[in-house]
């Protein structure tokens, strides 16, 4: 434990408590994002898009894993999303076994297109406005890896039950 972290005496001045407050300010944020869009699709949904796209053929159980859901809300966010025509699935074989993959459909890669522009322009705009505080890219990456670190660490000690 180093020295700064001995000097903290509540939880509300600890880095837990900071991750904690930005992470349900980016939960409102998202939420009000995907809403004014008005796409037909949620958070989690464009999450799970990425995910397929970023790992062609995954199946269910480990595309549970990569977006912290239990396999039961993964389920039912693939099925919505096979619905609305985003995905498709398919069965395969994985360690002599068949499974259940799943890639996107053209019209999933516009949706995800759609809103990964439109969320790239709007981040860009929250950190060119005067009246927030520029954060500097070497600082950014900073933080990205400690958060890496911290939930690397963090999965050790934590059962998801995914």
């Amino acid at each position: 434990m180093t020295d700064q972290e001995k000097n903290i005496e509540r939880y509300t001045d600890s880095l837990y408590y900071e991750l904690e407050q930005t992470t349900k300010f980016f939960r409102v944020f998202s939420m009000k994002f995907f809403k004014k869009m008005a796409v037909d699709i949620s958070p989690d949904e464009f999450v799970t898009i990425e995910t397929i796209l970023c790992n062609a053929g995954i199946c269910q159980r480990d595309l549970a894993k990569l977006i912290l859901k239990d396999r039961a809300n993964t389920g039912k966010i693939l099925n919505t999303l096979e619905e609305k025509g985003y995905i498709t699935r398919f069965v395969d074989m994985k360690n002599n076994r068949l499974v259940r993959k799943m890639g996107v459909t053209e019209s999933g890669k516009q949706v995800y297109d759609l809103v990964t522009e439109k969320l790239r322009n709007t981040i860009n705009k929250i950190g060119a406005m005067k009246q927030h505080t520029p954060i500097p890219e070497e600082e950014k990456q900073m933080v990205r890896n400690t958060l890496r670190k911290f939930r690397e660490n963090l999965s050790k000690i934590v059962d998801m039950q995914i």
